[in-house]
């Protein structure tokens, strides 16, 4: 009786393979729909190149926010943010950079490059991670921006990476006045670099992979 079970599981088995085989055109979409779903659901990294002209594009978007009869609002792209930032910094990287790119990831902008390792490790200011690191280095700032005051915002670094390497956040003022050649804007945190943004920029938010910069409105306050 034994044999004669395992021999009608059997049978079962193959009858419901071929009947899976046969209606396979049912039920594999809906798998295949699942699985792309949740793959699409998860959060984009999406570098993207910065150059001059993604820099115009924002700094087109951002001086419409000038115009009365203008947007009250803009959204950016990574590229378009990013590129202005960089260039509003204007020594964010060296000349010597390549690879200059940026993304919204979360709630922060990420903008990354390849530098000679010499040009942020000459004070030795990374200490014996500097021993680790080869002639030339990604590096990658990752912050939001804020407005002080018209016309000044600032990029709030709060993480930094060095190919792998998480640079403890006790070292990058440090880092950055190795950057910045140790200019100082009054009101610029020690961890931030100093960004010219036009005076009716009144507010910026990073949230789920968007920049969004707002017009200061009748009332407000930057």
């Amino acid at each position: 009786m034994g044999c004669i079970a395992r021999l009608g599981c059997l049978v079962l088995l193959a009858l419901l393979a071929v009947v899976g085989w046969f209606t396979r055109d049912r039920w594999l979409p809906m798998i295949t729909h699942s699985s792309t779903t949740a793959t699409a659901s998860g959060p984009e990294k999406v570098w993207q190149p910065l150059d001059a002209a993604a820099g115009q594009r924002g700094k087109r978007a951002i001086d419409q926010l000038s115009d009365p009869r203008g947007p009250v609002f803009t959204n950016l792209t990574a590229a378009e943010v990013g590129s202005y930032v960089v260039q509003a910094v204007g020594h964010a990287f060296p000349a010597s950079a390549d690879s200059v790119e940026a993304a919204v990831i979360g709630d922060m902008l990420v903008v990354r490059a390849v530098v000679p390792t010499r040009d942020i490790a000459g004070s030795g200011v990374l200490g014996p991670l500097a021993g680790l690191l080869n002639d030339r280095e990604r590096i990658s700032l990752g912050g939001d921006l804020h407005v002080i005051r018209p016309g000044l915002s600032e990029f709030r670094v709060r993480e930094v990476k060095l190919r792998d390497f998480k640079v403890p956040s006790g070292a990058i003022p440090k880092l950055l006045q190795q950057i910045t050649k140790g200019k100082t804007v009054p009101g610029v945190a020690a961890d931030a670099l100093p960004v010219a943004t036009p005076k009716t920029l009144g507010d910026v938010r990073i949230a789920n992979n968007r920049v969004t910069l707002y017009r200061v409105t009748p009332g407000s306050t930057p």
